[in-house]
């Protein structure tokens, strides 16, 4: 059978239409949007992590079209169609394609552009690394990203998996973004996906506790655990894998800039000849991480 030819490039600037709408909390949702004809999948690849550009342009007289990336939850294997976990972040407070996408009916199209592959210490790959343990550290909407590098690890064909744990912090359990996607997942891989969810804030909810962790909530089928706290490092040795000597284990940090920060330490930016801001580097591993005995070539801050 002759293969599917490609119409246009994945890397091509193009529209792409709004298939289905779910919301998720109050100002989140799942969005879920259809592959061009003649394209099976989005990317060029099926194992390799993708993310999006998409374009904006404000109502607003005179001002500047707005971008931003975002990296689908679905498998990049996935045939015709991806979704994407969008949060509304409105204009006046320094978004705004956010609340452009929630904003928008189905059937309506989006302009956007797949980016270039994320090298992660020397390869865009995330199978045959030799990682046997990886921990997952998310923030709010970081764990787009990271709950796909979780499908292309746990949904790998052939050879052993390896075991994931995912810390995923938010400020209560309403604001855990695609909860119903990860714990889908950990239900799917019990032997391999492991899903801690660390809250900020006090919840009006029973069942609080004052020692930093937090039972389940009344959920009895969340294969879930729950902690308390930002984040430290005793929360890191109870919810990611140990560091290793052996260079199998490797720790993935998503999130906004401050949460990065404290993880893992802040992204760099390597110096230029003309004093202008050069591109992101990892910088120094520093925070929580560092704190808990890991080393630099055990963390990527993605």
């Amino acid at each position: 059978m002759a293969s599917k030819v490609i119409s246009s490039s994945p890397k091509m600037k193009q529209s792409y239409k709004l298939l289905e709408k779910t919301r998720l909390s109050h100002d989140s949702f799942l969005l879920r949007y259809g592959i061009p004809e003649g394209r099976p999948i989005l990317g060029s690849d099926p194992i390799l992590p993708t993310c999006i550009k998409i374009g904006y342009q404000p109502s607003v007289e005179g001002h500047k079209a707005l971008t931003k990336s975002y990296s689908p939850i679905s498998h990049p294997n996935q045939e015709g169609y991806f979704d994407l976990v969008v949060k509304s972040y409105p204009y006046e407070k320094g978004g705004g394609v956010g609340e452009y996408l929630c904003d928008m009916d189905v059937g309506s199209l989006i302009t956007a552009q797949l980016k270039g592959e994320r090298m992660m210490h020397g390869s865009s790959s995330v199978l045959d690394r030799g990682w046997k343990h990886v921990g997952l550290v998310a923030g709010g909407t970081g764990i787009a990203p990271l709950l796909q590098i979780a499908r292309i690890l746990l949904e790998a064909e052939g050879g052993s998996k390896p075991s994931v744990h995912l810390l995923f912090v938010n400020h209560t359990r309403k604001d855990i973004l695609g909860r119903e996607a990860i714990e889908a997942l950990a239900k799917e891989h019990p032997d391999n996906f492991f899903v801690t969810y660390a809250l900020t804030r006090d919840e009006d909810e029973e069942g609080e506790c004052q020692n930093g962790s937090l039972p389940g909530g009344g959920e009895d089928d969340s294969p879930a655990r729950f902690a308390r706290g930002r984040g430290d490092a005793d929360m890191a040795r109870a919810a990611l894998p140990t560091p290793s000597a052996n260079n199998d284990t490797m720790v993935l940090v998503c999130g906004r800039d401050g949460f990065v920060a404290h993880w893992a330490g802040p992204i760099a930016r390597a110096p230029t000849e003309d004093g202008s801001k050069g591109p992101k580097i990892q910088g120094p591993l520093l925070g929580v991480l560092a704190d808990a005995e890991f080393t630099v070539d055990q963390v990527f801050k993605y």
